[in-house]
């Protein structure tokens, strides 16, 4: 099940180390650019070994940063998946300062169209 030096897919090791729920959203995050290799855009067959960092960014704006320990082919526990990489990640932000953009008051009706642009703005940044 743990292979040390053997190269992996990289939508397959993300899935195996519970950094995504499952194989498809990994190979969907690759394939949308979620997810780089060494500083590179990766594809979802690329492959990883370990030494190697990489950057997966998650809903709401977070990034995972791991360094490749150990390669693994099928899905472990998540104390197993710990020993397989090392999180560089910094920390979330805390849900203070992510302001919550596009709440409105309740029975306000529906956004104008200008609001609804100054919402879709807010969340772009």
């Amino acid at each position: 099940m743990v292979a040390s030096e053997e190269t992996v897919r990289v939508d397959s090791w993300i899935w195996s180390v519970r950094l995504t729920k499952t194989r498809a959203l990994a190979a969907a995050a690759c394939r949308a650019g979620h997810v780089r290799v060494n500083g590179e855009r990766a594809k979802p067959a690329q492959t990883v070994r370990p030494g190697d960092e990489v950057r997966v960014r998650q809903g709401g704006g977070y990034e995972r940063v791991v360094v490749v320990r150990q390669t693994v082919r099928k899905r472990v526990g998540a104390a197993p998946a710990a020993e397989c990489y090392l999180d560089n990640s910094p920390p979330p932000p805390s849900t203070e300062v992510a302001a919550p953009a596009g709440l409105r008051d309740r029975g306000a009706g529906r956004p104008t169209k200008r609001d609804r642009r100054e919402v879709e703005r807010l969340r772009r940044s």
